[in-house]
């Protein structure tokens, strides 16, 4: 699980940014929304983040979804571009180094959480540096540590690692500038098992975010073939008051062209009789195409513990429907954790269903720069009868200057 996801110019962030999941003392909702993963330590599985167009809410996903693509990232050559977007907006930002810093538990068949720290700083160009902290006990000890001299990468591995000279040679040899170490080092025939989990996790647990236009059209398919999933899906669209029965593909006729996708609808006609009609993807709503996504991607996300970010959750969806789907990821998951961003302000008036620590707050300056803040910075929240009225009289900030 993430504990803290912390930014520095990148995207429209250029000063410090930090996202944290740790809850606070409140017990509000906490079984639905609180992991009690070590003694003093209590992690939400889910985040909010409000602000005005523009203001850095989406970016803040891009920033990490970077982070999480970079990890694994091969790059053709050493001249390739690292990827990393700096702020813009100024002539010193965009030479500047941009970091990246995750705080997160590994929980796998494990009855103790192991604490992991991760650093990356960088540029369009090289990677500067990149060290990875984790706790088998109390204190900490390094799995690596890497830096960037004379255009060329060192790295430094703790004394916990067991690698021969040869096997850390070759995976310094293999490290380019414009790469991450766990990049290299799965090049490289070796196995440690405290970078093969940590590994694991960066590949299993961090999923693809859900942009808030177009669907995943191609993960369909794959979804379909399995049966439990398909289940999932059809009764995530029952419940939520599509009358879908079942969703199917037709294969194509050319091998080059993806089968369709068929969507089957169940009506009761004017004598009371049940009938049956099949339409294709194209012929339905986006409403509907939006929440097979949804619940395709939130089943993925409860079997495997993962991190997903949905941005402006609320793209194509009812506002009941919005309010259903975080409900049911609340009451389905367990270490599973999900971060969305939205300008539905009717979920602050859901005292059933949102903790003050999950609500998040961006806004930009006339530099151009995003801050990110929590509800929880202001003072005498308990006083105030109705957030949702005291956000839109911009108690709060975060809402366009109109």
């Amino acid at each position: 699980m993430i504990a803290e996801i912390k930014f520095k110019n990148i995207f429209s962030f250029r000063d410090e940014t930090l996202l944290s999941f740790e809850a606070d003392k409140s017990k509000d909702m906490e079984s639905y929304h609180v992991v009690d993963i070590a003694p003093d330590l209590r992690l939400l599985k889910f985040g909010v983040i409000y602000g005005a167009n523009a203001s850095g809410k989406s970016n803040f996903i891009k920033g990490y979804n970077f982070f999480s693509s970079f990890i694994t990232r091969v790059p053709r050559s050493k001249s390739d571009h690292t990827g990393v977007m700096p702020f813009l907006l100024n002539k010193e930002s965009k030479s500047d180094i941009s970091e990246i810093s995750l705080v997160f538990y590994l929980m796998d068949n494990e009855s103790i959480p192991v604490k992991c720290v991760y650093n990356l700083r960088l540029k369009q160009a090289h990677v500067c540096s990149e060290m990875l902290v984790y706790y088998p006990t109390q204190q900490p000890a390094i799995l690596f540590e890497r830096s960037f001299e004379d255009g060329v990468s060192t790295i430094k591995f703790g004394n916990k690692i067991k690698l021969s000279n040869a096997a850390k040679e070759e995976i310094t040899l293999k490290c380019l500038p414009n790469m991450s170490v766990f990049a290299a080092y799965m090049q490289v025939n070796v196995n440690v098992p405290e970078i093969e989990r940590i590994l694991a996790y960066f590949k299993g647990k961090t999923m693809y975010p859900i942009a808030s236009f177009m669907p995943d059209i191609v993960t369909k398919y794959d979804t379909l073939k399995d049966d439990a999933k398909k289940d999932y899906i059809l009764n995530y669209l029952k419940e939520a008051d599509f009358n879908i029965s079942d969703i199917y593909s037709q294969d194509s006729s050319s091998e080059f062209v993806l089968p369709k996708i068929m969507y089957q609808h169940t009506i009761t006609n004017n004598k009371g009789d049940k009938e049956l009609f099949d339409f294709p993807e194209q012929l339905e709503s986006d409403g509907t195409l939006r929440t097979m996504e949804i619940s395709s991607r939130i089943n993925e996300l409860i079997q495997n513990n993962a991190f997903l970010t949905i941005d402006e959750i609320e793209s194509s969806l009812h506002p009941k429907l919005v309010e259903y789907v975080i409900e049911r990821f609340l009451q389905e998951s367990t270490h599973a954790q999900m971060l969305v961003t939205t300008h539905y302000d009717g979920l602050l008036a859901q005292e059933d269903l949102l903790r003050k620590d999950n609500i998040w707050f961006t806004e930009k300056g006339a530099d151009g720069a995003s801050i990110l803040y929590p509800l929880t910075d202001f003072k005498a929240l308990n006083r105030i009868s109705s957030l949702q009225k005291a956000y839109k009289f911009g108690k709060f900030g975060a809402i366009p200057n109109i």
